[in-house]
């Protein structure tokens, strides 16, 4: 006896729904697509402040980050010095990141300061010495993005800055176990009052020997100019033996 091996057909209005993932709609989202303040009808806003050519650009990372960071100055970009550090720890790879100020830059690299024996970020430097950092200025509609190995500088090198922060930061820095937990801010308060009795009367203060200053040595650099219709214009430097390769990449 022979069996009728065709499919019964399904109608439309009985087809099983879709096992596939559903795309949510616009309204069920917490944010979508926000416009960055622009006027234009729900349209993002548009960067039409300036242009990058590579004929502009100097021959090291360093100096061209120092004729940009002057230029924001200039424009009154507030606090450029505002850039975010960006670490990871091994063997996990978990990234994490924090908003600091670069305090300085050399020839060799940016140096942004901070405890380096309790931080997140000193616990993830001790086991991976490489380090990112973006600087995002509004005003002038500028990115620059650093990456590169990291180094701890001398603590006579760190007096030197140090010297320069007003004694209650100099203070504190004595006090707070950055990042580790805390009961109470009075605690933190009864730390603080302690470190002032120990150097009640002494204007020099030595810096903490787990507190000092890190370079940032970069071996790769990227300038970001913003254009129109995201098609920003965007230079790479990459270390090339004591010099610099540098590559227009796409925006």
């Amino acid at each position: 006896m022979l069996l009728n091996s065709a499919k019964p057909t399904v109608s439309p209005d009985t087809q099983p729904e879709s096992q596939g993932p559903s795309v949510s709609s616009a309204s069920s989202k917490l944010i979508f697509a926000p416009t960055g303040g622009s006027t234009e009808g729900g349209h993002a806003v548009q960067y039409a402040q300036g242009a990058l050519n590579r004929e502009d650009l100097a021959s090291s990372p360093t100096d061209q980050f120092q004729k940009w960071f002057q230029e924001a100055i200039k424009a009154n970009v507030y606090q450029p010095e505002t850039v975010t550090l960006a670490t990871a720890s091994l063997p996990d790879g978990r990234p994490s990141a924090r908003m600091v100020f670069m305090k300085e830059l050399d020839e060799k690299g940016f140096v942004v300061y901070s405890n380096w024996e309790t931080s997140r970020k000193a616990s993830d430097v001790r086991s991976n010495p490489q380090a990112a950092l973006t600087f995002w200025w509004r005003e002038m509609e500028r990115q620059v993005r650093v990456e590169g190995h990291v180094e701890r500088l001398k603590d006579e090198e760190s007096q030197v800055y140090y010297d320069t922060r007003i004694r209650g930061s100099r203070i504190g820095a004595w006090a707070s176990p950055q990042s580790k937990v805390l009961d109470g801010r009075e605690e933190l308060e009864g730390r603080v009052k302690d470190v002032e009795q120990r150097f009640a009367g002494k204007e020099d203060i030595p810096v903490p020997p787990f507190w000092g200053g890190l370079r940032i040595i970069p071996e790769v650099v990227e300038f970001w100019q913003g254009r129109q219709s995201r098609l920003h214009d965007r230079f790479r430097y990459t270390k090339d033996g004591e010099g610099w390769k540098i590559d227009r990449l796409n925006p």
